[in-house]
């Protein structure tokens, strides 16, 4: 097999890399949001990460430049809740300081854990535009994965609340094992102002992009559904769908390879081109999309050749990604109580798909 031909991991999933995944999703009165957590084990991972959008809501990633000190972080957030859901990430860093993890500062027990965050935008899509995640909420996802609970996809955590293109967004994951043993994956969550949707067809641009028999065959979007989503699209861009910092794709991208901070700087940034074969368009004004990168160092550096394989593979987990957020979405009536309420439906739904 070629460097360039990777297979699915076991669980095509971030649990192929032995990293732990918590949510909280809230869907109580007034509310649809959440919170989503990674976490790197008690001795940290090397990370980077790639800011490209123009409206980015973030934590601690000046912190992940290679010119700065710190070079391993102990979690990761994903939230709703656009700049006032970065306060789950107080809640991670205190469960991780209670626990005595994080960067050695002096006496055991010292420590200040690093915990480099994301959001999107989702205030209001359950009717109240103060429902956003807590510190409580951060710390409630840090225990379900600190209890190994298996995380699943669609309209959970930071995803429960996205949308995409006018459709259900919500959270994915995919991962892959390179010739050579190494594997990558990515945890992304879809909630762009571009479309997932190819015009021409209905069909997801995600969908072209998957490994042999991934995903399902959903048959081919009747014409009268894909002329109804256009419509509906045409309607939400020309008049409430342009909210500034109102959308954003955020993820993580994970590999056991040995990375240093910029090499998982540029896996990061090269995950972009993933979300911009899935999204159309992508890290626009309106898009805050931000990839963090990590490394466990499980295995070996990789050579150049070995390099080149991972950024592919990773670009190829983000789009696949993507594709399992939107097959998985659940649809949502959004913005209840209020002059914007609508049923926002998932792909399955709209293009009335059961594959």
């Amino acid at each position: 097999m070629s460097p360039a031909s990777p297979v699915s991991g076991p669980h095509n999933s971030f649990r192929d890399l032995g990293l732990r995944v918590g949510h909280v999703t809230r869907t109580g009165p007034g509310q649809r949001t959440g919170v989503t957590v990674v976490l790197v084990g008690a001795e940290g991972a090397t990370a980077g990460v790639s800011v490209r959008g123009a409206a980015p809501g973030t934590r601690e990633t000046d912190l992940l430049s290679p010119l700065c000190l710190v070079d391993r972080v102990h979690a990761i957030v994903l939230s709703g809740g656009s700049a006032f859901g970065l306060a789950s990430a107080d809640g991670v860093a205190r469960a991780l300081y209670a626990d005595g993890i994080g960067w050695p500062m002096g006496a055991p027990g010292e420590v200040v854990p690093i915990v480099p965050a994301a959001v999107i935008f989702d205030l209001g899509r359950g009717g109240d535009f103060g429902a956003f995640p807590s510190a409580a909420d951060g710390a409630a996802a840090y225990a379900a994965a600190s209890l190994g609970q298996v995380a699943g996809c669609g309209s959970v955590g930071a995803g429960t609340g996205a949308q995409a293109g006018g459709l259900a967004g919500g959270l994915g994951s995919a991962s892959a094992v390179l010739s050579d043993g190494t594997t990558v994956a990515a945890l992304v969550v879809v909630n762009a102002i571009g479309s997932p949707v190819d015009p021409r067809t209905g069909q997801l641009y995600a969908v072209a992009h998957g490994l042999p028999g991934e995903f399902p065959d959903l048959g081919s979007p009747g014409a009268g559904a894909l002329a109804a989503y256009l419509r509906a699209r045409h309607t939400e861009l020309g008049e409430s769908g342009l909210v500034p910092g109102g959308a954003t794709t955020i993820g993580v991208i994970a590999t056991d390879a040995a990375l240093d901070k910029a090499q998982c700087a540029k896996l990061a940034d090269v995950g972009h081109d993933g979300i911009a074969r899935a999204i159309d368009p992508a890290h626009t004004m309106l898009d805050g999309d931000t990839l963090f990168a990590l490394s466990t160092a499980a295995r070996p550096a990789p050579d150049l050749g070995g390099l080149f394989a991972l950024h592919e593979a990773a670009a190829s987990c983000v789009t696949r990604a993507i594709g399992h957020a939107l097959l998985t979405a659940t649809s949502a009536a959004m913005w209840p109580g209020t002059g914007q309420e609508r049923l926002v439906e998932s792909y399955r739904d709209a293009f009335a798909l059961s594959g």
